[in-house]
């Protein structure tokens, strides 16, 4: 397999074919430096050295009435997380300064539950408002499931990008969660495009997927045309139903990003959730692929402490993305 050929070909708008993809997730490792070249070729044509970092808040945790397998704040965990209702205002605002102070180039305000109350969604709106006004960051909402009116108001409000993830594909969704269909999700992003507000979604690797279930998510992903993809590789959290799933190696984890960058190249792509645990040592080789990624944890789970993630960008010769004016 020649992959500088293939990066020349993703250069060119051309979409892999599906005998390439498999090439790329099933690289013999000693391939992985020319694979992760080919994919940075693509990758510094569209976004140069620069990579963005974004920060979460959950701001209620738990009390979902969802099976999502692999969460733990789903009706299916055991798992000893905190749970609370709605946060304030305010402690919406101090987070949003945290992010900033992180150098984040987006605050992603985070909603566990099937999706949003109409009381949820005014709280949320009167939060992004006073963030817009007193903080000035981008703001992304992750809130579940979503009509268009739901969406409008969040747009109305201040709202610039809204993530829904697909998580895996059509025909591995029932493995992963039963409580809402595949068609559900996609519904949900099709009322975020259809207002106008930038898309966010990816999906989680190492769920017992297989590579036709990841390629047919890339290709989802671009047919959709999805403006951020977060690419997660799935943290086994104890007393959840994925418990002791821990297939993926870190050069897995690399191909996938790779495949992705191929599929999508001029989109944002974002090494999300797991990438701690997952790349451990490799997790530096991960932004030849991708350009953007979390910083000072996830929803119930650490993550890398934005000092950490500045030193690591500077040590690669890379350099932090700035936020574009509010």
């Amino acid at each position: 397999m020649d992959f500088g050929t293939l990066a020349e070909k993703s250069l060119q708008g051309q979409i892999p074919e599906r005998d390439e993809m498999r090439a790329v997730l099933n690289a013999p490792d000693e391939r992985l430096p020319d694979l992760l070249s080919a994919a940075f070729k693509v990758r510094h044509h569209f976004f140069g050295k620069r990579v963005q970092i974004h920060m979460l808040q959950n701001a209620k945790s738990g009390l979902c009435p969802e099976d999502c397998h692999y969460c733990s704040q789903s009706s299916v965990s055991d798992a000893p997380i905190d749970r609370y209702p709605f946060l304030s205002k305010e402690k919406l605002i101090e987070g949003a300064r945290r992010a900033k102070q992180a150098g984040a180039v987006r605050y992603c305000i985070v909603n566990s539950g099937r999706g949003p109350t109409n009381k949820e969604i005014q709280e949320i709106t009167e939060a992004v408002r006073a963030i817009r006004e007193k903080v000035g960051i981008n703001i992304c909402c992750s809130l579940g499931l979503m009509d268009g009116a739901k969406v409008s108001a969040l747009k109305e409000a201040g709202v610039g990008r809204i993530n829904h993830n697909l998580n895996t594909s059509r025909e591995h969704h029932p493995e992963v969660v039963t409580t809402h269909t595949y068609d559900d999700r996609v519904a949900t992003i099709e009322s975020v495009k259809s207002a106008g507000v930038g898309t966010c979604s990816g999906g989680i690797i190492g769920m017992g997927e297989s590579d036709d279930d990841i390629i047919d998510l890339a290709l989802t992903l671009r047919a959709m045309e999805i403006d951020s993809i977060p690419v997660n590789f799935l943290h086994s959290i104890p007393k959840t139903p994925f418990e002791g799933k821990r297939h993926l190696t870190p050069q897995r984890c690399l191909k996938t990003l790779c495949l992705f960058r191929f599929v999508n190249p001029d989109k944002e792509i974002r090494v999300a959730g797991g990438r701690e645990v997952n790349l451990r040592s490799l997790q530096p080789l991960s932004l030849y692929p991708a350009n953007s990624i979390f910083v000072n944890g996830y929803l119930t789970t650490p993550g890398q402490e934005a000092s950490d993630a500045h030193r690591m960008i500077e040590d690669l010769g890379f350099e932090l993305d700035q936020p574009a004016p509010i």
